[in-house]
């Protein structure tokens, strides 16, 4: 169908052209005909890059020009999150429209009342939960949900938030029932999840680019149809590379094309970029290596400090025309990167597997170099979903007739074809009734349904039973009536004709945290002793908690290190009373000398702890003191609370308690404080008494800080 034909008004028809838009894919007309554009629920589940975001944006169009309620788009992923927002923030405008797009996802947010206002919010899973949970007005005006990444429902991690919030908005929980959008990859058991919504399926194997699937052994590639080809051999029929999956990436670039290589682990990711870069730079011009060296330069931090042997392998690559990609890298980096590449910059692009669920990067080939991956259980092989989603990556609209994916094999490529190629995806698994997710979840639908009266057993196995997990579990029933006992030994419900929060009980639901591990905290805070510190026993605690990550182990040398703190916290009775001597993390140990000052620089060359690491240590762990800190005012404790206040700066800053006060001046960041410090300006009535002449003459300072910095204490008393 062409666009000009849908029933959509002219204004609407001229903004899709002018986006490029003239002819429906197959997968998109199936949607149309489904009904999508009258209100009709739909779960479309297709490959990668078939056209998913344009089903949503006139699933959305057709809604908003007939009706006044909110579109909510929900994404499991911040940076998946931005993207949509940067797609649909382009629907403001179309002539005559009036819509407004807002985003929340706690790292871009959009004001309350600019969501209030919006016409369509895009939200990831969890801030959406946290909309629920604090019942904003606007959730009651939802007309249409478009859910992405659907099949992300099985994760164990995610999935049991998204199952919530889609029972809620399927059951008419927050109101009268949305039109749902659902979009998913190919899984088999799509029909299941598109029945449980009560959602039309849309199903098909469509591609704008068609993918070439296969499996390279010995200079072979073998395709679906068991078409063999040569691989990995330059012009004169030798061995491009001795790594099979640099030479099968370098016979793309040299035909001036960019491939993808997944690798298995950081290391070999970063090893094949700065290896395959040698080879990269020879084939480029000089005005591309020109463009190439300027990205790298930005890639590299201002301050020394900050610069890890990591990042400057990585300035290297972009200098060759390579890059890596994973979650060591800062989102500077990264987002340097994706641009990069998305650009056609960078020809050879070398990822961990968690960049296969993100953003969206294509290349006209992509390479397995491994269809195994080192676990608890050993080296074990992928998922045929997660092999999917890798070689989906393959094939760049506009640019390539056709995607290439494959996978490097050990042996014959026989059994690899079997399994990976022409396997079906696994089913998809409902999480929400593990022990963790239905305490949290129960505790939730007690809070929020019991304002009035209270609620029954009968009530909560009825809504759970609309769950996804619920359909078809006949111990549904003794998995609630055992999370039930275990809130009301936490002191969490009450059980008098139906359940009810306690106050307590109420403030774990707010907190959003497994009840167990709230009631664990509150255990480990009565060890506290007055008049005496508590950092290391705070920080000890939390790294050991279920909802701590990422958790990295200890080994070797460390060991030795975290024996020496410990005899400097033996006094320390919060600590010590954990017992839990044995789970020390290199976690631990990175936050320990994180909130003392240490530099990126030195936590890569002491801990092979990268930025994106202490980034995400330290955002997790900010949040878990937070919550600690709820727990203990909610216990009347003053001191405890304080302490942790003054952690959580320590945690967000990287600092000593000393520099507290100088890191919270803008433009003064932990670098700026340590110099500061050491000139004898230990706060802010020290900078406030300080000429200006003085400041601007200190290292790092110049005259343009000493102004912000004296602009700021002036009203110092």
């Amino acid at each position: 169908m062409r666009i000009d034909r849908l029933p959509l008004n002219s204004n609407i028809i001229n903004f899709l052209k002018s986006e490029g838009y003239t002819k429906l894919y197959p997968p998109q007309n199936d949607a149309m005909k489904a009904g999508v554009l009258d209100g009709k629920s739909v779960m479309v589940s297709v490959p990668t890059a078939s056209g998913k975001t344009l089903i949503a944006m006139l699933a959305t169009l057709s809604h908003l020009s007939k009706n006044k309620s909110k579109v909510i788009y929900l994404t499991p992923l911040r940076a998946l999150a931005s993207e949509k927002f940067e797609e649909f923030k382009k629907l403001e405008k179309i002539s005559g429209s009036k819509i407004k797009v807002a985003i929340s996802t706690g790292d871009f947010d959009s004001k309350d009342n600019e969501l209030d206002d919006a016409d369509i919010i895009i939200l990831t899973n969890e801030t959406m939960d946290a909309m629920m949970t604090f019942q904003k007005s606007w959730i009651y005006e939802i007309g249409v949900v478009v859910s992405d990444e659907i099949h992300l429902i099985g994760d164990s991690g995610r999935g049991p938030t998204l199952e919530m919030i889609l029972t809620r908005l399927k059951t008419g929980y927050v109101g009268k029932k949305p039109q749902i959008v659902a979009l998913s990859a190919t899984i088999s058991n799509s029909s299941e999840l598109a029945e449980w919504l009560d959602c039309k399926l849309v199903e098909s194997e469509w591609r704008p680019v068609p993918l070439s699937e296969a499996v390279y052994s010995n200079h072979t590639i073998t395709n679906q149809d068991r078409v063999e080809y040569e691989g990995n051999l330059d012009k004169k029929r030798e061995t491009r590379h001795r790594n099979p999956a640099i030479g099968l990436g370098l016979d793309i670039v040299e035909d001036g094309a960019q491939s993808l290589i997944f690798t298995m682990t950081r290391s070999s990711a970063v090893a094949a970029a700065t290896e395959a870069g040698k080879f990269v730079a020879k084939q480029l011009k000089k005005d591309e290596l020109e463009e190439l060296a300027k990205t790298s330069k930005t890639i590299l931090p201002r301050e020394t400090e900050d610069q890890t042997k990591l990042v400057k392998k990585l300035a290297d690559a972009v200098r060759n025309g390579t890059a890596f990609h994973h979650a060591g890298l800062d989102q500077r980096c990264r987002t340097i990167i994706e641009t990069e590449f998305k650009n056609g910059n960078i020809k050879m692009l070398t990822a961990t597997p968690t960049l296969a669920a993100g953003v969206n990067l294509p290349a006209r080939r992509v390479i397995i170099s491994s269809v195994f991956r080192f676990g608890s259980n050993g080296n074990v092989p992928i998922p045929i979903l997660e092999y999917k989603q890798m070689c989906g990556r393959a094939g760049r609209p506009q640019y390539d007739d056709e995607g290439e994916s494959i996978i490097v094999a050990k042996g014959s490529p026989n059994q690899y074809l079997e399994h990976y190629v022409d396997g079906v995806p696994e089913s998809l698994e409902s999480q929400i009734l593990g022990a963790s997710s239905l305490r949290i979840h129960l505790l939730g639908l007690i809070a929020t349904s019991s304002t009035f009266s209270a609620i029954s057993e009968e009530k909560l196995n009825e809504f759970f039973s609309q769950t996804f997990g619920g359909l078809s579990d006949n111990k549904l029933g003794s998995k609630i009536a055992n999370r039930l006992k275990e809130l009301k030994m936490y002191d969490m419900i009450t059980d008098d004709g139906g359940f009810k929060p306690t106050k307590f009980g109420q403030k774990v639901f707010w907190l959003r945290i497994d009840p167990k591990t709230a009631f664990d905290i509150t255990a480990y805070l009565e060890d506290y002793v007055k008049g005496n510190k508590h950092t290391f026993g705070f920080l000890h605690m939390i790294t050991n908690l279920p909802e701590f990550y990422p958790q990295f182990g200890l080994t070797g040398k460390l060991e030795e290190k975290m024996e020496e703190i410990h005899d400097n916290f033996k006094h320390e009775k919060l600590y010590t009373e954990q017992k839990l001597n044995h789970d020390w993390t290199k976690s631990l140990l990175i936050l320990h000398y994180w909130i003392d000052g240490m530099t990126y620089s030195m936590m890569s060359d002491e801990f092979n702890a990268e930025p994106g690491d202490v980034f995400q240590i330290r955002q997790n762990t900010e949040h878990l003191a937070y919550i600690t800190r709820e727990i203990a005012r909610f216990w009347k404790n003053q001191i405890l609370v304080d302490e942790l206040d003054t952690l959580r700066q320590r945690i967000r800053h990287g600092v000593p308690e000393k520099y507290l006060d100088l890191v919270k001046i803008k433009n003064v960041g932990r670098v700026r404080a340590k110099i500061l410090h050491k000139y004898g300006f230990h706060d802010r009535i020290d900078l406030r008494k300080a000429s200006f002449e003085k400041l601007a003459e200190i290292d790092k300072i110049g005259k343009t800080i000493a102004k912000s910095i004296k602009s700021q204490v002036e009203k110092v008393e």
